[in-house]
């Protein structure tokens, strides 16, 4: 029976924000982990030598989700370090605001590249060795914005994680019989550097409050929030859960499309 011991875990995106806690979270379990990132090589590597700090296994890969085949030069470089990945987080995403008046398709493209290409880039280059083992855990990070939320300004970023969602639904389908689970869970607002911004603390603490209130729960998310529900699909305990879209959001109440 699989044991957390024999899970080598890539999640995409992981150096900073929510990838990082689930990172974190998989290498506290037990599972090796490669912490992919883009830009932030520091938050990278900062993250492995406290895992490593902490008796864990971790490397740290850059490599952009939008290009074919430096996910496949990242996930060779895995196998190599680790063995065959087994757990695939799809964290890695961007958005941009934007509303039909100040549509930029330059950005949307980007965007899609990111969001939808790169979950497939990712999927295709572990698939073929979790089918050799008849086994894998697959989680995407979408958003609860692809259910339909009505905070403004995300219509198209929306779009995207829609689309990762369906192709959650797909991919389930098409690995499931190699005992291949795909399931996604769909963050509500939670409180990263990003959602920060660059505001003071007073303005922070004000946005919170009020996207806060719009759940039954009464407080927007944190990182850990997330890394609990990815942890939870990863588990070798998991392997009869797959197809699922699962919303962390406190219980927002401002959906529009349900």
């Amino acid at each position: 029976m699989a044991t957390w011991r024999d899970q080598v875990a890539l999640v995409t995106g992981g150096a900073r924000g929510i990838g990082r806690s689930i990172a974190r979270r998989l290498a506290n379990e037990g599972a090796s982990v490669c912490v992919n990132y883009l830009a932030r090589a520091d938050a990278a590597e900062s993250l492995v030598s406290d895992i490593r700090a902490n008796g864990g296994r971790a490397i740290a890969v850059a490599a952009d989700v939008a290009d074919d085949a430096a996910v496949e030069g990242m996930v060779d470089r895995v196998a190599a370090a680790f063995g065959p990945v087994t757990i695939l987080v799809n964290n890695a995403g961007i958005s941009h605001k934007g509303t039909l008046d100040n549509y930029d398709a330059d950005k949307l493209e980007r965007m899609r590249q990111v969001n939808v290409d790169g979950l497939i880039h990712t999927t295709r280059a572990v698939m073929t060795d979790m089918r050799r083992q008849k086994y894998g855990r697959i989680v995407n990070i979408t958003s609860i914005a692809g259910l339909g939320t009505a905070l403004p300004g995300n219509a198209f970023y929306a779009a995207t994680k829609a689309g990762g969602q369906i192709l959650t639904l797909r991919f389930a389908m098409e690995l499931g019989p190699f005992g291949i689970t795909v399931n996604a869970v769909a963050p509500g607002f939670v409180q990263t550097d990003l959602t920060r911004g660059s505001g003071n603390e007073a303005a922070w603490k004000e946005r919170a409050q009020q996207i806060g209130a719009l759940s039954m729960m009464g407080r927007v998310g944190e990182p850990d929030d997330i890394a609990n529900a990815v942890a939870f699909f990863a588990s070798p305990d998991s392997g009869w859960i797959t197809a699922q879209v699962l919303a962390v959001d406190g219980g927002r109440m401002d959906y529009i499309g349900h």
